[in-house]
């Protein structure tokens, strides 16, 4: 390493170990984004639902009857406990190799989210509420922590889904009156939280995915940082 470099924190090398982590990653991100068009399809057309004013938890649940309508909420429930469980045995297998919390711990509390959002639909508001902030914060300081182990495009992508994703969940929060979040709506405020977190997880998936051992001396690690 030349004299003066920033310090190698960033994420795993080996193709071996990092191959099936970020095959779960990409499965679980993709399946997250084509089952929430999927409930969204197939959502009862007698029942008004649109992306303005209904939550994406709606199609588990729609306010203001909680009534629970099918097929889309079989369809978005199982997506997210399958997607969640897909990232929980990816950090699984990423701490068996070594490597470090920053990279870990917001993938472990994401997948933690995503199968509480999964498991307790919004009918049962507080408990689903918290579910849902839980994966909808460690989305966003996960793309944070992981643009701090990049240099260059990487890096900035990292950091501007991350900022875009918690900035969001923050006006979407406390400035939902304010008139651009306001003309977004609560769904379109949310899912400014939502798919910025989603493209994260894909991108962290294929840097997994395209690390070999060639790149050794290029890749930086975050096994130092763990």
């Amino acid at each position: 390493m030349t004299t003066g470099a920033p310090a190698a924190v960033s994420l795993p090398t080996a193709s071996r170990s990092t191959a099936l982590p970020g095959v779960l990653l990409f499965a679980g991100a993709a399946a997250v984004l084509m089952g929430i068009i999927t409930a969204e399809a197939l959502y009862p057309v007698t029942v008004h639902y649109n992306t303005h004013t209904s939550s994406v938890s709606d199609l588990a649940a729609m306010r203001p009857d909680n009534v629970v309508r099918q097929p889309s909420a079989m369809v978005f429930n199982a997506t997210m406990v399958l997607a969640g469980l897909a990232f929980a045995v990816s950090v699984h297998l990423l701490q068996q190799e070594g490597h470090g919390r920053r990279l870990t711990i917001p993938l472990a509390f994401l997948g933690l989210g995503m199968i509480g959002v999964g498991l307790v639909p919004g009918n049962h508001l507080a408990l689903h509420t918290l579910f849902a902030m839980i994966a909808f914060v460690s989305g966003g300081v996960g793309a944070l922590l992981t643009a701090k182990s990049h240099a260059g495009p990487l890096r900035v992508i990292f950091r501007c889904l991350g900022i875009v994703s918690l900035t969001s969940l923050a006006v979407g929060t406390f400035l939902i009156e304010w008139a651009p979040v306001a003309r977004l709506g609560e769904g379109g405020a949310e899912r400014w939280v939502i798919y910025p977190v989603i493209l994260w997880v894909i991108a962290l998936s294929v840097v997994l995915l395209t690390a070999n051992e060639r790149d050794a001396g290029e890749i930086p690690r975050m096994r130092s940082q763990g």
